[in-house]
């Protein structure tokens, strides 16, 4: 993993651009302190901080193809490297070094713009073509690394973080004021949005391309492409085979413990990271490996419990890192000055908590995220089910029902039924994504009409295909921008890499084929991962009560941060 930067013009390069690169790469030291690299030609200077996974000494970026000029940055890591090494050699292109990335000038040079559809793996990648004064920006299918940029006149500016990219364009400053709605509405910007009017960010499996015009007066032109959606309702569904399934998985796993460098697991105690760890064992039987696990003083909230029972079955060696009140109000000053961009989820601080713990032992941690959108592990899609019959309900019993619940008290407890119910009672009768946006909205129905928030546009959806539009949208939206944001923020302020096996290509496309029951069955959800899982886990901890990661910030704000 890395921070990448860079600057292209439509005129020669001047020492200025190189001392807004090179300042970039100063504010990105902080994910990847390993090695810096900065490198240019007359119209465009690229510059990387590398954190080094594989390839020890030999993964220096930016790579230079010494023949036609290409230059590329990339950060994250390749896992199918070897596979395209040897493709590439033999065509007869050799690659210098050992490192994942070090294939990507020869792919780009072979495949053209589609190279990205080649990868596997976690990627935000740049590259440079002065052939034709382009430059192509890429970012993973599950939108795992970031990637912010910044279009001008004669220009084009990038970077994997806002703070660095704000910092090189002073006229780029302005707030972009639907993005903040949305933000208050989601608690995340979504794609192509950032809190910038003049800055965006390059989607999920999105490819852009843009032409850099010689002449200063000209615009840039640039074409978008999507080159991958989740296939999910739009491939055949197939029955589930837990025995096809098994190689997917461990592949997954094990191409993304293929490293040179120790690495870890984030535990929480539930079926997606117990598995992981299951699995990461089976891999790895004689090695040393670490979890790490939140403590809450809230039983609620608190799971380390069961994370200290799945470290013992599987002989990890466990870390426990407690949260308290305290830790906030100075660690959220850190993150948002670090990044440059605030995230309205609350667990942002414990993990960012739980990666400096980590980061004191390994440089590489395995987490569970993506196994709730790819697999139905969210309350929100059986309550979507459910309230299909709510809605043929007589309408003054749907009327009694929620004058009742909206009277039941709130509660300071982690994820009551009365806040569940009254997120539901107010859905009813909506249309099936609507509802849904408002069920995971971050503020109440009633407050953001207050702050003058009108809820999103939706396009309606038929029954049959409900749950598959509801998963892709939390896969492609909230998990995205939100939990990946999260991961990825937290991980890198302490120079640590995040990988999710669950967001595999492979895995996810598995995942797809499965018949909607075999995500959700009546009130159960993900009931095949839970069925594979029971090859690994006890029951005991596969039916686990889903709790989730969140703070009990209620009571911290009517108390200790008052």
């Amino acid at each position: 993993m890395c921070g990448v930067c860079g600057v292209v013009t439509g005129n020669r390069v001047d020492d200025g651009v190189r001392a807004r690169v090179e300042a970039m790469t100063r504010l990105l030291r902080h994910r990847g302190p390993d090695d810096t690299g900065v490198i240019g030609d007359a119209r465009a200077v690229l510059g990387s901080n590398r954190l080094a996974i594989r390839g020890d000494d030999t993964g220096h970026q930016p790579l230079v193809d010494p023949e036609t000029g290409v230059i590329v940055v990339c950060n994250g890591e390749i896992d199918n490297h070897q596979e395209i090494r040897d493709l590439l050699r033999e065509r007869g292109r050799e690659t210098i070094g050992s490192s994942d990335v070090s294939i990507l000038p020869g792919l780009y040079l072979e495949r053209g713009e589609d190279f990205v559809e080649e990868l596997r793996g976690t990627f935000a990648v740049a590259v440079w073509d002065p052939r034709d004064g382009k430059l192509l920006l890429a970012r993973d299918p599950a939108g795992e690394r970031p990637l912010f940029y910044r279009e001008a006149p004669g220009e084009v500016a990038f970077a994997t973080e806002l703070s660095a990219l704000v910092s090189a364009c002073s006229d780029a400053r302005s707030l972009d004021p639907d993005a903040l709605a949305g933000y208050l509405q989601f608690g995340c910007f979504q794609a192509p949005r950032s809190p910038f009017a003049r800055i965006r960010k390059v989607a999920p499996a999105e490819r852009i391309c843009f032409w850099l015009p010689t002449s200063a007066d000209r615009r840039v032109e640039s074409i978008r492409k999507r080159f991958w959606r989740w296939p999910v309702g739009s491939v055949p569904k197939r029955e589930a085979d837990l025995n096809a399934f098994d190689p997917v998985f461990r592949e997954a796993v094990r191409r993304q413990t293929a490293c040179d460098v120790d690495f870890g697991l984030f535990l929480s105690g539930g079926v997606d990271s117990s598995l992981i760890a299951a699995v990461a064992r089976s891999l790895h039987p004689g090695a040393k490996l670490p979890a790490f696990t939140l403590r809450f003083d809230q039983p609620s909230y608190d799971e380390g419990g069961a994370a200290t029972e799945v470290a013992s079955r599987f002989a990890l060696v466990m870390h426990e890192v407690w949260v308290r009140a305290e830790h906030f109000p100075q660690r959220i000053r850190e993150l948002v000055r670090l990044v440059g961009e605030p995230l309205a989820d609350p667990a942002w601080v414990p993990v960012s908590l739980l990666a400096q713990r980590a980061a004191q032992e390994v440089k590489l941690v395995l987490g569970g995220e993506g196994g709730d959108e790819i697999f139905g592990g969210y309350p929100t899609y059986p309550g979507a089910l459910l309230a299909r019959g709510y809605e043929r309900w007589p309408g003054f019993v749907r009327r009694m029902t929620a004058g009742f619940v909206r009277r039941w008290p709130d509660s300071d407890r982690k994820v009551t039924v009365s806040f569940l119910l009254k997120r539901f009672v107010d859905g009813a009768g909506m249309e099936p994504v609507a509802r849904h946006l408002l069920w995971t909205s971050n503020l109440a129905p009633g407050l953001l009409q207050r702050l003058g928030i009108e809820p999103l546009p939706t396009e309606p959806t038929s029954p049959g295909e409900m749950l598959d539009v509801l998963q892709r949208h939390d896969l492609e939206t909230t998990l995205a921008e939100g939990l990946l944001t999260k991961s990825d923020r937290a991980a890198m302020g302490w120079a640590l890499e995040s990988r999710a096996p669950f967001l595999d290509r492979e895995v996810m496309e598995f995942a797809a084929t499965l018949p909607p029951r075999e995500r959700v069955d009546r009130l159960q959800t993900k009931p095949f991962l839970k069925r594979y899982a029971l090859r690994y886990l006890p029951r005991a901890i596969v039916h686990r009560r889903k709790r989730g990661l969140s703070v009990p910030l209620s009571a911290w704000l009517r108390g200790p941060l008052e």
